[in-house]
């Protein structure tokens, strides 16, 4: 029985490795760790009303993409 019981794991343990290397590797792949604009930001942004201003900056972005995609959404070609 016991035998038994160690081979079950061993094999759940190397299926769950595996599994973690896959998400690894597929998460350095498509970009999933790059952040270049992570320190440039800190450096540029270093004050409490730069910070306010970017962060307006992001949301006046957001929401120019949200009309921009309503306005797509709600696009009629003429006849």
């Amino acid at each position: 029985m016991s035998d038994n019981v160690l081979i079950l794991m061993l094999g759940i343990s190397t299926f769950l490795g595996a599994l973690g290397l896959f998400a690894l590797l597929w998460g350095l792949k498509t970009g999933q760790f790059d952040d270049q604009s992570k320190f440039l930001d800190g450096a540029r942004f270093d004050g409490e009303d730069e910070l306010k201003d970017a962060i307006m900056m992001e949301k006046k972005k957001e929401e120019a993409l949200k009309r921009k995609r309503e306005k797509e959404k709600n696009y009629m070609p003429g006849d």
